[in-house]
C-alpha cells in the first residue's frame, strides 16, 4: 500500500509547477503571434535561424503538453480524494510503489501502460 499522503503532496507540489509554468508559455504564444502580424519578414525563408512560425509551434506543442500534465497531475488528486488511487484502472491490481515513484499520475499498472495506455 502506496503513502498516499506523501504522493499527495508530490502531486500537488507538481500542480503548482505546471500552474505556474501555463502563463509564461500563453505570453510566449502571444509574443510570437505578435511578431507574425508585425512583421513583413518572409519568416519561412530566414537565413538566420528559428522562424517566427516554429517558435510558435514550439510554444504551442509545449502549452498542449503541460495543460495535459496538469489534467492527469489533477486526475490523480481526484482518484486520492476517491480512494482509488495507486489502483490500475483496467485491471483493479495495485501499481507497483515504483511507478508510482516515477509517475505518480498513473492510472495504470505497468502491464496496461506498457500495451498503449499511458
Amino acid at each position: 500500500m502506496p503513502d498516499i499522503e506523501r504522493f499527495r503532496i508530490l502531486l500537488e507540489e507538481e500542480r503548482k509547477r505546471k500552474v505556474a509554468l501555463l502563463p509564461a508559455l500563453r505570453a510566449d504564444i502571444a509574443s510570437a503571434n505578435a511578431a507574425r502580424q508585425d512583421s513583413n519578414v518572409d519568416d519561412e525563408h530566414d537565413p538566420e535561424g528559428s522562424t517566427i512560425a516554429f517558435e510558435l509551434s514550439q510554444a504551442s506543442a509545449l502549452l498542449q503538453q503541460s495543460t495535459a500534465g496538469l489534467d492527469q497531475v489533477e486526475a490523480a488528486l481526484a482518484r486520492i480524494a476517491a480512494g482509488t488511487y495507486g489502483t490500475c484502472a483496467v485491471c483493479g491490481e495495485p501499481i507497483a510503489e515504483g511507478r508510482l515513484e516515477a509517475r505518480p499520475w498513473t492510472p495504470f499498472c505497468i502491464n496496461h501502460a506498457s500495451a498503449g495506455r499511458h
